[in-house]
């Protein structure tokens, strides 16, 4: 078998590994989000931010155009200036949850992605929402790592290789996006 031919096939096996229920729960979380009028925030890092930036964008211009409602999302990866400001004057460890604290309100929604679960900026995050009161989808791969059971719902891309659990964590993005294009 090629190179190509098994990478495919180990994508395949990792998209088997998701729960498309949890997915579909993910989905009416961000539609009641949409609905209310509630804050999303959606965050990760290295491939994980530029997932979280390629979701938000999605979802702001292909989810929201001349849609009668529309998304009130954000990506906390995308302000270079804060997160450089924090990780240089304080600590890296809290770029994240130090702009849920400008921004985030009871009930909004946060959804954290990270392949290993373990990202200490994303547990930062996790446990500051959780405080306050926000709902919280968690992005995971390999076993879930520390942040899996920190969420109320976990979709998780249950294999070892980053470059699979990423390109499970997109199309998971693209699930959920899409449905509020083509579907909704």
């Amino acid at each position: 078998m090629s190179f190509t031919a098994a990478y495919k096939a180990d994508c395949i096996k990792a998209l088997d590994s998701v729960d498309l229920h949890k997915v579909d729960q993910a989905i009416q979380l961000f539609e009641e989000a949409r609905k209310e009028g509630r804050n999303i925030f959606v965050f990760g890092n290295g491939g994980s931010a530029s997932t979280a930036s390629h979701f938000v964008c999605d979802m702001v211009k292909g989810a929201s155009f001349n849609k009668p409602t529309r998304f009130r999302i954000n990506a906390l990866t995308d302000n270079l200036a804060t997160i450089t400001a924090y990780s240089n004057d304080v600590a890296y460890d809290c770029i994240f949850a130090e702009q849920l604290k400008n921004f985030a309100r009871p009930n909004d929604l946060v959804m954290g992605i990270s392949g290993s679960g373990n990202s200490p900026n994303v547990l930062r995050a996790f446990e500051y929402a959780n405080s306050i009161g926000c709902k919280t989808i968690a992005l995971t791969g390999r076993d879930g790592g520390q942040l899996g059971p920190m969420a109320q719902l976990q979709i998780h891309v249950a294999n070892p290789h980053m470059g699979r659990i990423e390109d499970g964590h997109m199309i998971i993005c693209h699930m959920i996006c899409y449905y509020f294009m083509d579907k909704a």
